[in-house]
């Protein structure tokens, strides 16, 4: 008989899990801080530059019970956890599982790339939203209406490759006054496709109220790290 940990949800559906592993967290406003992973398989979109490309497929990994994600968190002895993908929300399990997460104590982000609808994760959830930029081919796919679901301790990230991408940023940081919604806002450059510097330049002439962000875990282990 298994032994749920707390707040484990022991007889849901188990969730197909590409990998899970402890790192310091690479982006967002916790970056640098050890934080334990949880990657999920199986994602909707097919970026262009996916750097997590072998999870796209729904049918890598493992399946694991809630049960037994949360007690790997817990286990790792870090306070925070991060559900990423893949895409997290293309698993039906993925709400619950950051539902267990937040009972077991722990400070739970999810990393999405902004497609489906942000609704069913509790409200203890950090939601990290993904926007993605015409480089990607996948910018036509974003669900507009999750920007008005957005709270103060919600983040917004843009990856961009060029200058094509920052003014689609820009736009969308305009129309959607986003800066209104949340102060967390990260403009990424792409991995060897726009240097970081120049990005740095764009944002310091538009005055914009946005973080630049730099992939740290590339930084630290290379661009083709896994389980980093």
């Amino acid at each position: 008989m298994r032994t749920s940990s707390p707040g484990a949800v022991g007889d849901a559906s188990p969730l197909r899990v590409a990998e899970t592993f402890l790192s310091l967290q690479g982006e967002s406003t916790w970056a640098g801080l050890p934080c334990f992973f949880i990657r999920l398989a199986g994602c909707n979109l097919d970026c262009r530059d996916c750097d997590t490309r072998a999870a796209r497929d729904p049918g890598v990994g493992r399946d694991a019970a809630i049960a037994d994600l949360v007690a790997a968190a817990r286990a790792s002895g870090v306070p925070l956890a991060e559900v990423t993908g893949g895409e997290p929300l293309a698993q039906a399990g993925t709400p619950a599982l950051c539902r267990a997460l937040v009972a077991a104590g722990l400070t739970v982000l999810v990393e999405t790339n902004g497609s489906l609808p942000l609704g069913d994760l509790p409200p203890e959830a950090i939601r990290i939203m993904d926007v993605k930029s015409p480089s990607s081919g996948m910018a036509e796919r974003l669900r507009p209406a999750n920007f008005a679901e957005l709270r103060p301790q919600d983040e917004v990230k843009f990856v961009l490759a060029d200058r094509a991408d920052f003014d689609h940023a820009c736009r969308i940081l305009r129309e959607h006054r986003l800066a209104e919604r949340t102060g967390k806002l990260l403009f990424s450059p792409a991995w060897g496709r726009l240097d970081p510097a120049g990005l740095a330049a764009w944002i310091l002439a538009e005055r914009l109220p946005v973080r630049l962000q730099l992939q740290l875990h590339k930084i630290l282990w290379g661009p083709d790290c896994q389980g980093r």
